[in-house]
C-alpha cells in the first residue's frame, strides 16, 4: 500500500502555536520504526501543477498566498502566518492527496500522510486550510474520468464547509460529514449529508450515529472512490474537537469504515484531517493507528 509524503510538509510556526506541524514527520517515523510501512512504500512527492489549483481556487488568492501577502484579518482567519514557504508546503500537500487518490483507484487503497484541508474555499482559506486538496484532487480525477463518482467521507470533528461549498451542485460527488454541531466552523455549508453530534459525544453514541448514517449514504450513492478524511481530533484529549472518544473507540471507527470499503472493493484514499491533542505526539499516534489499520486490512484482502 503506497503512502504519499514530503519533507516539505513541515513548516516552522511561532512558539506555542496550536497546530502540531511536526505530526506529519513524527507519524511517518512511527510507521517506519514500527515496521508498519517499508521505506519503499513511502513516496516522496513534489508540488502540484499550478493549473490544477486554478480548477478550484481564484488566481488572485493563489497569487497572494504565493507572495505571502495576506492581510492581518485573513491571517487570523487562516490561523497560519502567510509566508512564501506556506505556499510551497500547501501545494506539496495537495499533490500528496492527488497522487493518493490516483493510487487508490489503481490499487484499492492508498494514504496521504497529511491532507484533508476541508475548510479552504475558492477565494480564501480558514481553519489552518490553505488550499482544498480534496476538491483539487476530485477535479483532476474528473478530467481523466468525467463520469467518476466520488464520495467524500469526513469524520474529522469539524464540518467540511469548504469542501461542501466547492462540490455543491455536482451530482458526481457526495459529501458526507459527521461533526459536532455547536463547534467550529461557525459558518457551515450544507453537505450532501450532514450528521451533527452533541458536544462531548461519547464513543458508543458517536459510533452508532456514524455507522447508521454512513450506511444510509452508501444506499443512495455508489462511489467509484471514497476519499476519507479520518481526523484525529475526535479524541477526548483534543483541544478543539469537543468529542469524547477513546483510542479504542477511534480504532473501532477505523476498523469498521476501512473494512467496509476495502472488503467491498471500494477504492479508498485515506487522509489525515485535523488533530490537536494536548499530549505531545499523541495526534501523530492516532494518525499512525489509522494507517496501520488500513495497511493490515489491505494486506489481508490481497492475501485472499
Amino acid at each position: 500500500m503506497r503512502c504519499f509524503y514530503s519533507q516539505k510538509l513541515e513548516l516552522d510556526l511561532p512558539a506555542g502555536h496550536p497546530f502540531p506541524m511536526d505530526k506529519f514527520r513524527v507519524s511517518k517515523d512511527m510507521l517506519l520504526e514500527g515496521g508498519i510501512l517499508r521505506p519503499e512504500e513511502i513516496i516522496e512527492v513534489g508540488e502540484v501543477s499550478s493549473h490544477l489549483l486554478l480548477n478550484v481556487h481564484d488566481r488572485e488568492y493563489l497569487d497572494r498566498i504565493y507572495r505571502g501577502q495576506l492581510d492581518r484579518k485573513e491571517e487570523i482567519c487562516l490561523g497560519l502566518p502567510a509566508t512564501p514557504l506556506l505556499y510551497t508546503r500547501s501545494v506539496t500537500e495537495v499533490e500528496a492527496t492527488r497522487q493518493a487518490c490516483h493510487a487508490a483507484l489503481a490499487e484499492g487503497a492508498a494514504v496521504c500522510l497529511a491532507g484533508g484541508t476541508h475548510h479552504a474555499f475558492r477565494e480564501h482559506g480558514e481553519g489552518y486550510c490553505v488550499f482544498n486538496d480534496v476538491a483539487i484532487a476530485i477535479r483532476d480525477l474528473q478530467t481523466a474520468r468525467p463520469g467518476i463518482r466520488v464520495m467524500v467521507v469526513d469524520t474529522d470533528a469539524h464540518q467540511g464547509n469548504g469542501t461542501a461549498a466547492l462540490m455543491a451542485g455536482d451530482p458526481r460527488v457526495f459529501t458526507y460529514s459527521i461533526h459536532v454541531g455547536p463547534n467550529y466552523p461557525t459558518r457551515k455549508v450544507a453537505s450532501s449529508m450532514d450528521v451533527e453530534t452533541v458536544r462531548y459525544v461519547e464513543g458508543d453514541m458517536y459510533l452508532k450515529q456514524l455507522f447508521s448514517s454512513l450506511a444510509a449514504a452508501l444506499d443512495v450513492f455508489s462511489p467509484d472512490l471514497v476519499i476519507w478524511i479520518a481526523g484525529a481530533d475526535n479524541h477526548s484529549n483534543d483541544r478543539f474537537g469537543q468529542m469524547h472518544l477513546s483510542v479504542k473507540d477511534m480504532q473501532r471507527r477505523d476498523e469498521v469504515l476501512l473494512g467496509a470499503f476495502i472488503r467491498n472493493r471500494i477504492p479508498v484514499a485515506v487522509l489525515y484531517g485535523g488533530g490537536y491533542n494536548r499530549q505531545p505526539e499523541f495526534t501523530a499516534k492516532i494518525h499512525r493507528n489509522t494507517v496501520a489499520t488500513a495497511k493490515r486490512l489491505f494486506e489481508e484482502l490481497r492475501g485472499k
